[in-house]
């Protein structure tokens, strides 16, 4: 196509309130429904247009899709996309224009992974080793019997009305006792339960984070937190990869950026299972406390090692009162009671409260009631011991059925707590073609590319283990490795061009 025609009249303001996606995707769209693009026109490929407009690929990626959620243009697999045929029929024309109605909003191309990993496996013959999340046969339904009926605690009929945003009292109270007994300083005044720690951080970015505000993560890191700081429109600045914290990189951040926040999470990372050593964790409050630095730290696996105990969280070596500490219960307990909280100093708490009321008033009730009482009554260390026998045997299995049937293809170091195993897949094999390759024969997992900005390439992928029964853990990795001696996982696109996920 003539170029000139696609990019005249494109302009791209780096200060303007809307994000580049959406003003690229506007200029787009007024030239398509002024015909100066027709019906049929092929538009140039991601990355062409990326590079002649200097921008990241995954820029062009987001205006693209939001021309088609409006109907302005189609996608067809192995050919490129192409402005559609904007006539509509009598009934098109009736229907409410919702695409028009909606407010812009960031869309990422992995956008739709996280509920896709949490989604219910549609097959019984699918072998997930996807989503994050403890196995349901291991859920000890028991403890919320014994905390509804054989509980020693008083319920009033009160306690199931409006309770404070802040959370349930007695939890508050039981919750700040457990992190004391866990090394962590905490007064009630210091909790904020939220509903799931995804919300708490949601809450925290929303009460910091600012379009165009300085955050730094490590990399990879977390898939939900690189969607929650990209929505709220922040500059991500990652620290390299390697095996330690890298504190001379981030001190430089640290000079030249004055960043809002610093997320991390450092014990049995996600998705790499490391462990921040604790010389680095002490230099990293000390650093911290000079620049006045707050870090996000997110701690879902802590409670969840398999030898020896992790060394102490970062929120209970604070020194200056800048860890932001976000806890769940989703990993250890049930998920479905969607129950985290969130512990800091009490400005911190007082203005995510604010935000809090504006999404959901308070967290649940009955989920509150229920884990109040595991705690009070200490039903969760037994649970806590048999999960973590349970999990280890299961971390082997993944660990030997990889070494007897994989060993050729997948690297990996063993994690010595968390979900997960980070496998780095060796060339000429890549991640995404084995994920093709493999959704076909019944095998899911996350390619590592989910877990770093800018569409990344990656080598990696994530394996969890602690969803699936030791059967089901040797039958996934036996399908993999017919995958990997057949050649069909081997590579078929050039570097840099990965295709989307299957899951």
């Amino acid at each position: 196509m003539d170029i000139t025609k696609m990019l005249s009249g494109v302009r791209i303001d780096p200060k303007a309130s809307a994000p580049i996606y959406l003003q690229i995707a506007n200029s787009l769209a007024a030239k398509i429904k002024e015909c100066t693009l027709p019906v049929g026109t092929k538009l140039l490929p991601e990355r062409e247009l990326a590079s002649l407009l200097e921008v990241s690929r995954t820029t062009i990626i987001n205006a693209y899709r939001l021309l088609e959620e409006r109907g302005l243009v189609s996608t067809r697999i192995g050919s490129g996309t192409y402005v559609a045929n904007l006539n509509v029929t009598d009934q098109q024309a009736n229907d409410m224009p919702w695409e028009q109605l909606f407010s812009p909003h960031y869309k990422s191309p992995l956008s739709s992974l996280l509920r896709s990993l949490v989604a219910t496996p549609t097959a019984d013959e699918t072998i997930s080793f996807a989503a994050g999340m403890p196995d349901p046969a291991l859920y000890d339904l028991k403890i919320i019997e014994k905390a509804l009926v054989d509980g020693n605690h008083g319920l009033d009929a009160a306690d199931f009305g409006y309770i404070p945003i802040e959370g349930y009292p007695p939890f508050r109270r039981s919750l700040a006792t457990w992190q004391n007994s866990q090394g962590i300083h905490a007064a009630p005044d210091n909790i904020l339960i939220v509903s799931g720690s995804q919300q708490g951080l949601y809450l925290i970015v929303k009460a910091f984070v600012e379009p165009r505000d300085y955050v730094i993560v490590e990399s990879p890191t977390y898939l939900g937190a690189i969607q929650v700081l990209e929505a709220a429109g922040a500059r991500v600045l990652c620290l390299p990869q390697s095996s330690s914290l890298d504190l001379g990189a981030l001190e430089d951040y640290l000079i030249r950026y004055r960043p809002k926040l610093f997320y991390t999470i450092p014990t049995f990372q996600n998705p790499t299972g490391q462990v921040m050593p604790l010389h680095h964790r002490q230099e990293l409050i000390r650093l911290a406390a000079r620049y006045r630095l707050a870090i996000v730290e997110d701690d879902p696996y802590s409670q969840l090692y398999y030898g020896q105990q992790p060394p102490p969280s970062l929120k209970s070596l604070d020194t200056y009162g800048g860890v932001i500490y976000l806890g769940t219960f989703s990993k250890i307990l049930f998920p479905g009671l969607r129950t985290g909280w969130v512990t800091a100093a009490p400005q911190v708490i007082n203005r995510l409260a604010q935000e809090k009321q504006y999404v959901d008033l308070h967290s649940n009730n009955l989920s509150q009631i229920i884990l109040h009482t595991c705690l009070a009554d200490h039903y969760l260390a037994d649970h806590l011991s048999f999960v973590r026998r349970e999990y280890k045997k299961r971390r082997d299995t993944l660990a030997g059925a990889i070494r007897q049937y994989c060993s050729t293809h997948l690297d990996f170091e063993l994690p010595e707590g968390g979900f997960y195993l980070w496998c780095n897949v060796r060339p000429p094999a890549s991640p995404v073609e084995l994920l093709r390759r493999s959704a076909a024969a019944g095998v899911t997992f996350v390619p590592g590319e989910a877990f770093y900005l800018n569409n990344t390439e990656s080598h990696h992928i994530r394996l969890c283990f602690a969803t699936l029964g030791e059967d089901r853990l040797n039958e996934g990795i036996r399908r993999l490795a017919k995958i990997f001696k057949s050649g069909t996982a081997n590579a078929t696109f050039p570097s840099g061009t990965a295709g989307r996920p299957l899951i």
